[in-house]
């Protein structure tokens, strides 16, 4: 009776298969706990950090407010809302002008400086507001940013907003709950303007710059925006949540000012 033989190489070649399948296995989980902290990173870690940065530069700017002198605007210094008519598209020609900024009365803060704070009762949010877009000295710090070249608060024409929908504090990520006849807050150094929400665009292209424009009216959608000088506001965001592909803007106009106290 003859007994098989097994052969040496069969052998050790089995052995380098069961190492090889071993080695990928490690690999791929490896992988896997390196994308699942990746993710608990960007959407807990960077939220956490940026939320928490935030909160503490709005407390030291009402800080620095409340050891100032506030400015002194003409709307600001009567506790009144500008006069304004008002046209059939809800955009209204205020008969004065509010120059009031939350930089000592400048009107040009410095890049990625924050002079302003936002606050939307219907999200709960309170952020403050800096100068300019840029995703590393701005947005990333959880901070809504200032469209550099649109008005500043209480100025007649758009004072325009963008903010992160997703991670790094987002805190524009329930811009989407925004209705109809909700306020936006805008506390400067010299007084709170509110704006009253009475235009939705739920969806354009990235580089639809009419929304931002001073009277505001998408180039994409024609259909949505103003066709009257007014005083405006313009928030920004991505959509859908998680991608850059479209932008949602939601636009109010300006319905009292009232100043610091």
């Amino acid at each position: 009776m003859r007994v098989p033989v097994v052969q040496q190489h069969s052998r050790r070649r089995r052995a380098l298969r069961r190492r090889a399948l071993w080695t990928g296995g490690e690999l791929l989980v490896t992988a896997g706990v390196v994308l699942l902290l990746l993710v608990v990173q960007q959407l807990w870690w960077t939220n956490r950090e940026a939320r928490r940065g935030a909160e503490h530069q709005v407390q030291a700017l009402e800080r620095q407010w409340s050891t100032q002198a506030p400015t002194a605007t003409p709307d600001a210094a009567s506790g009144g809302t500008p006069s304004a008519n008002t046209g059939a598209d809800g955009g209204s020609s205020p008969s004065r002008t509010t120059t009031a900024t939350g930089s000592g009365g400048s009107s040009t803060p410095h890049s990625s400086q924050a002079y302003a704070v936002l606050t939307i009762p219907r999200l709960h949010l309170r952020v403050p507001i800096a100068e300019g877009v840029s995703k590393r000295n701005v947005l990333n710090k959880g901070y809504v940013g200032h469209y550099p070249g649109t008005q500043q608060p209480g100025q007649a024409g758009n004072f325009a907003l963008a903010g992160h929908r997703n991670t790094h504090g987002e805190p524009f990520r329930y811009l989407p709950r925004l209705r109809l006849k909700d306020t936006v807050q805008v506390e400067t150094s010299a007084a709170v303007f509110t704006y009253t929400v009475d235009k939705i665009l739920p969806q354009t292209s990235a580089a639809d710059s009419g929304v931002i424009r001073p009277i505001p009216r998408s180039t994409v959608k024609p259909a949505y925006g103003y066709s009257a000088p007014g005083y405006y506001v313009t928030l920004t965001t991505c959509t859908p949540e998680f991608t850059s592909r479209y932008r949602m803007v939601v636009w109010g106009t300006l319905t009292s000012t009232r100043p610091r106290t």
